[in-house]
């Protein structure tokens, strides 16, 4: 097995290094003289170079009846103009992204008087010529025909393609159309024939059910499920390829092959991404994602759960969890960050992920400048950052908040029922307070006459607002308590205690938050004369705020670091109330002493200290109410929360979002600099786009308007994405840009005609519209490409032939697995570590730990989707074959060809045991050798091998057969899993 593992890696590896994209390695029909002859005959190269061409070119003579913006104009501005008179830099405040800004250089109907034309036609060693020379060539005749002609028409201004508004599209009339089954295949036909274009034949049933098995589930049918397929073709015809696409969209499998894509796109890792790259348990959330494609979740609820379901009105766990969606974003937890810093570029991330996913327009460019092809402008990048900035998350180790999802889906109800019975007590609890907190007149300074602390921290008593306080002076040390003392009015009753903490420069931390603070351990002494101390027992503490991330009690608690506060950035004034077990009544002379100790430090750098604060007090009778009243509330609550700990739960990350009084406010960042923050926004849509229609939306208003019909571009965004999963090639191959600078789409009324009905008679639903596309006649073509296709197509832009890709990461391994017989059905869970080469696994974290399940430990053979996803050390197979690391939103992934790839599915663990497993597959079938390696092709190809071919693999056996392996199967068994027939659907 060595020398044939050698013998291959050193042939490939030598092909390899000339290949220009693709490999092809498939068996001959001449028999081979032996295993070197065997692997040079089976390896070739295939060429792959997209084809750039529109789906309609300018006509060589534009005339006024004939020209139009968008395909004619359009591309002349963005050649040669925009770079000086764009979205970024407007010279003579001109710009072609604008209508209404190029009114002053353009004569509607008069070409001749219209400034462009002149500027255009000027010499070359003219100064005013457009464009300078400096800036590239001038333009040519017929350009300045087509400025001309459009200028002379009119000058409309045509609206980008994908800013138009969708709608059903009329059906092409076609003659002599035996070719159509579904209503996309008129479109394509229409344009195959365009391009002087012939479909291909059908592809055979057996071929089709495997190139869409893997499609749909990412793994190939078994030998009984073709076989059986065969036969329901040969009875039922056409019907036979319906129930194979249904069976396939019922199967398990098909959520964990589809989330693969949605993760990619979602930046779904198990890890934080930056410094020391720890663990982050989101698993929970991937399985939603499996979840929900499974149970054909319409893409419409799909984003809005995503995007806000904390904000929907009672929501569900899956509503809650799908908010992870977002807290996928990196975390640097590196010692001495600035969290706000961190916190701003994952807000950022998320502004640029939504659009990327939904709308495909790169936006993220906007937040330095204007766009500088699509009409938007600075400002709105920061109006649209506003929706996702009032989260209250922040970068910090302890990814809150979080919730406590069931490991056991079957749990999710009864979770579900006790946390909304829970949250009921809570809310109570809450309007109690509030009522308690509001009382008005109830609230007496405390004169403070010495503030000390017990370390290098220096303080000064200030007044503040009107009340003596406390202030530090320089620099804060860790573990800082801050002690006040003073007299209290004589006979004074107090029966609760508010502190109030303030940022250093209340104006200026609107915009620049500081750090916050938590009441570490809070205490109350009554001094006498002498020694004399009298300790005064606290019995709750309230907050500010109804669902602060920390408790509040934890402040009653000395040996935690936790506690009461604004965590971790502080924007405004922030209160907390501590209300006294007994009523305390002070004699006159007495003194009263409060220790504040604040004892949180984040990212070992940042002590959460109070710098500035001041005491009040209150006699009031309404907090011994208050006690009263809550007593009950919190046993109950208690109780409930006894219950819903005893369901085992894992913490998620989710969305939350802050309380309206203390909302996070949002400024332009001028040049993209957060240091440099100008004009204050509220939330707000782009002004190209649809209006949201609502004076003060909220996340929620924004989750529905990007699934909005009026919205154009998310139907069509999705449509594409899906088309280019099936096809290999988008209709608009630009996935990630639908703008101006993107490509046209090769079959527009196609992508319309499909994203209109996506989202009207389909009703959102992914299966459907998968279900029209497999069942197409463009789809059941075969892949076969002659010659003439190949000249005329290379890239199958026109659809004259069924797809061939080869298949990505995730299912070149499990592929492998299913075929062995290795693959473990099991669904859902934490995160597994198959095997790895040696030397991999280096984290910067070291208790990150790589533990490789045993070989009779099913874990080690999962489905690659619940493999544990490290952004700093990706999974090695994952990377070789083109996946991403999960740092970014990631569209699509670009193919690549490398040696890696040859040498991970010769030489990997995993494949290296899916070929021993596949050997004693076949040494288990009954009959001869031949036989057995006939069942071997059998289970990996879904057909049975030509007589060239079953020769070429006994007389390998034959050749390489040692004691050890008499029938080297287990050679043959390599060959066959990276064959390009298996490698590709």
């Amino acid at each position: 097995m060595r020398k044939l593992a050698n013998l291959l890696n050193i042939v490939v590896f030598h092909l390899l290094l000339d290949a220009p994209f693709l490999i092809k390695m498939q068996l001959k029909r001449t028999p081979p003289i032996g295993l070197t002859s065997l692997v040079i005959a089976s390896v070739t190269v295939v060429w792959w170079m997209p084809d750039q061409a529109h789906s309609a070119e300018t006509p060589a003579t534009v005339t006024t009846e004939t020209v139009d913006f968008n395909r004619d104009v359009r591309p002349i501005l963005n050649e040669h103009c925009v770079a000086c008179h764009g979205g970024v830099k407007q010279a003579g405040d001109v710009s072609f992204v604008y209508e209404e800004s190029v009114s002053w250089v353009v004569e509607p109907g008069d070409s001749e008087s219209s400034a462009m034309i002149e500027r255009v036609l000027l010499d070359d060693d003219d100064d005013s010529r457009m464009p300078p020379p400096e800036h590239g060539r001038g333009l040519n005749e017929q350009e300045i025909a087509t400025l001309r002609a459009w200028i002379d028409a009119g000058a409309k201004w045509g609206k980008h393609w994908s800013f138009e508004e969708l709608n059903r599209q009329r059906l092409p009339k076609l003659d002599a159309d035996e070719f159509s089954r579904v209503r996309l295949d008129r479109f394509v036909l229409e344009k195959m024939r365009d391009a002087d274009l012939s479909p291909n034949p059908e592809a055979d049933p057996v071929r089709w059910l495997r190139r869409v098995s893997l499609e749909l589930t990412g793994l190939p049918p078994t030998p009984e499920e073709a076989d059986a397929f065969q036969i329901r073709v040969d009875q039922n015809g056409d019907r036979a390829y319906a129930e194979a696409v249904d069976r396939l969209l019922s199967s398990p499998g098909y959520g964990q092959r589809w989330a693969s894509i949605w993760l990619d796109i979602i930046r779904y890792a198990d890890s934080r991404g930056l410094g020391l790259d720890s663990r982050r348990n989101i698993w929970q959330y991937r399985d939603w994602v499996i979840r929900a494609f499974n149970s054909d979740v319409p893409y419409d609820v799909f984003t809005i759960q995503q995007l806000a379901g904390d904000l929907l009105d009672e929501p569900s766990l899956d509503d809650l969890l799908a908010t992870a969606c977002h807290r996928t974003t990196q975390t640097n937890e590196e010692g001495g960050t600035d969290d706000e810093t961190f916190r701003t570029e994952a807000v950022m991330d998320r502004v640029s992920t939504t659009w990327q996913t939904w709308m495909g327009l790169s936006f993220g460019c906007v937040q330095c400048h204007s766009h500088p092809y699509d009409p938007i402008e600075h400002d709105e990048y920061y109006k649209f950052l506003a929706f996702f900035n009032n989260t209250v998350d922040s970068d910090l180790g302890s990814d809150a908040p979080t919730y406590a999802f069931p490991n056991d889906i079957d749990d999710f109800d009864r979770a579900m029922k006790l946390d909304r019975q829970i949250e009921a007590v809570n809310n109570e609890i809450w309007h109690e307070s509030e009522k308690a907190l509001s009382k008005a007149g109830q609230w007496q300074s405390w004169s403070v006459e010495s503030s000390t602390t017990n370390n290098s921290t220096k303080v000064e008593n200030k007044t503040i607002d009107g009340h003596d306080g406390y202030a530090t002076v320089g620099t804060v040390a860790r573990s800082t308590k801050v002690t006040l003392t003073g007299q209290s009015p004589a006979n004074q009753t107090i029966t609760a205690i508010q502190f109030t903490g303030l940022p250093k420069n209340v104006e200026r931390a609107k915009a620049h938050s500081e750090w916050g603070y938590l009441i570490s351990h809070f205490e109350v002494n009554v001094l006498g004369d002498g020694d004399e101390k009298q300790s005064i027992k606290i019995a709750q503490v309230v907050s500010d705020e109804p669902n602060p991330i920390i408790s509040p009690n934890d402040s009653l608690n000395p040996k935690t670091r936790n506690g009461a506060g604004p965590y971790s950035r502080i924007h405004y004034p922030r209160s907390t109330t501590f209300v006294l077990a007994e009523p305390l009544q002070i004699d006159e002379g007495k003194k009263l002493e409060i220790h504040l100790s604040f004892n949180g430090v984040e990212t070992g750098a940042f002590p959460l200290v109070a710098h500035r604060g001041y005491v009040r007090l209150s006699g009031d009778e309404v907090w011994r109410d208050w006690l009263e009243r809550t007593d009950q509330l919190r046993g109950e609550a208690s109780e409930l929360r006894g219950q819903r700990r005893r369901i085992r739960s894992t913490n998620t990350p989710v969305m939350a979002e802050r309380s309206n009084q203390w909302a996070r406010p949002s400024f332009v960042f001028d040049r993209g600099n957060q240091l440099t923050k100008t004009d204050e926004v509220t939330p707000a849509t782009p002004a190209f786009l649809p209006e949201l229609g609502n004076d003060e939306p909220s996340r929620l208003d924004l989750a529905r308007w990007v699934v909005d019909q009026k919205n154009p571009l998310t139907a069509r965004v999705a449509v594409n994405r899906i088309w280019s999963r099936v096809f290999g090639m988008g209709l608009v191959m630009t996935e990630e840009d639908f703008g101006i600078a993107g490509e046209r789409p090769s079959h527009p009324e196609l992508l319309d005609d499909l994203a209109y009905r996506f989202q009207t008679e389909m009703n959102w639903s992914v299966k459907r519209l998968l279900r029209e596309i497999l069942t197409s006649a463009t789809y059941r073509q075969s892949s076969a490409a002659s010659e003439e296709k190949l000249a005329a197509d290379v890239s199958n832009q026109w659809l004259a032939r069924g797809p061939r890709t080869r298949l990505p990461a995730e299912t070149i391994r499990d592929q492998a697995l299913a075929i062995s017989g290795l693959l473990s059905q099991t669904m859902y869970g934490p995160p597994v570590h198959p095997p790895i080469p040696n030397g991999i696994w280096n984290p910067f974290n070291a208790g990150d730990k790589w533990r490789t399940p045993e070989q009779s430990d099913p874990n080690r053979y999962r489905r690659t989707v619940y493999t544990y996803i490290k952004r700093t050390i990706p999974y090695p197979i994952m990377a070789s074959f083109d996946a991403p690391s999960r740092e970014f939103c990631t569209v699509r992934r670009v193919a690549s060809n490398t040696p890696t790839q040859a040498l991970m599915t010769l030489n990997d663990a995993t494949f290296v045991e899916a070929s021993a497993a596949l050997a004693e597959r076949m040494r288990r079938h009954e009959g001869a050798l031949a036989e057995q390696i006939r069942h071997g092709f059998r289970l990996a190809t879904c057909r049975e091998p030509s007589a060239e071919e079953l020769e070429a693999l006994t007389t390998l056996s034959h050749e390489i057969a040692s004691e050890k392996d008499p029938h080297a199967l287990q050679s043959v068994a390599t060959v066959l899993l990276n064959m390009d027939e298996v490698l590709c659907k």
